[in-house]
């Protein structure tokens, strides 16, 4: 995708995200939002506009760089490019995943509020099946919306928000992700599917292999499915582990 296409791609989400804003505002007037569903709408909202923004503001300056402030970024770009590489493999966890309709991490939605979580989630799982991880990112967001303590949503975004952060050398986009990730591993910490994502954020992150060694180790105790160790072996293999 070229430049100027990310700048709109970007532009766009920035409009959409401050419509969905004020549209929340509103649904919180009108009385159909609490107080508390809104400011978990806003937290998100208002994270998303802030790193679009930054994204943006990098690409702009990157256009103006000269040659050896490139050449400076070559790390960056290289850890960028590999995560991009690997979310091709890991977010096909989502498809290989067992998941109930109507199930959450809370167990207490309503109905309604459970059919929306299942939507959107299906929503996602579509969107990346088709390349389109803005979106997807959105729809996961949502979830959140309804339900913060949903632990595929927040794997998701957690690893969606890494990857970006690490394309656009953005390290609090970074540190949102793995801070996403880790409440997910807090709020299911026998569930392998975050377990694994924050084992690949690590081994992705120069200087904390021995952390990504023991989350693997704990990930493989959990009884992974298939296609889970299908994506840890290419890691396992480097670090010396055996599924």
């Amino acid at each position: 995708m070229s430049r100027a296409r990310d700048e709109e791609r970007l532009a766009n989400e920035i409009a959409l995200r401050e419509a969905s804003l004020r549209d929340a505002r509103n649904e919180l007037e009108g009385g159909e939002l609490t107080s508390e569903q809104f400011a978990a709408i806003e937290t998100r909202e208002r994270r998303a506009i802030d790193a679009a923004r930054e994204h943006l503001a990098a690409l702009e300056h990157v256009a103006s760089d000269p040659p050896v402030t490139r050449v400076r970024r070559t790390r960056w770009l290289v850890l960028g490019l590999a995560c991009v590489a690997v979310a091709v493999g890991v977010i096909l966890w989502s498809a290989v995943s067992p998941r109930q309709a109507g199930n959450s991490a809370t167990g207490d939605l309503a109905l309604s509020k459970a059919q929306k979580v299942q939507q959107y989630l299906g929503e996602a799982e579509a969107d990346i099946a088709n390349g389109n991880a803005i979106t997807a990112l959105d729809a996961y967001r949502e979830v959140l919306g309804l339900d913060p303590r949903n632990v595929p949503a927040l794997t998701q975004v957690g690893w969606l928000e890494f990857s970006a952060g690490s394309s656009s050398q953005d390290l609090r986009v970074m540190r949102a992700g793995v801070n996403d990730l880790r409440q997910a591993i807090a709020l299911a910490p026998r569930s392998p599917a975050p377990r694994l994502y924050y084992a690949i954020v690590a081994d992705s992150t120069p200087g904390y292999q021995a952390l990504a060694k023991s989350e693997f180790e704990v990930f493989l105790a959990l009884k992974p499915s298939r296609g889970q160790l299908a994506i840890a072996r290419p890691f396992l293999e480097k670090l010396g582990l055996h599924a």
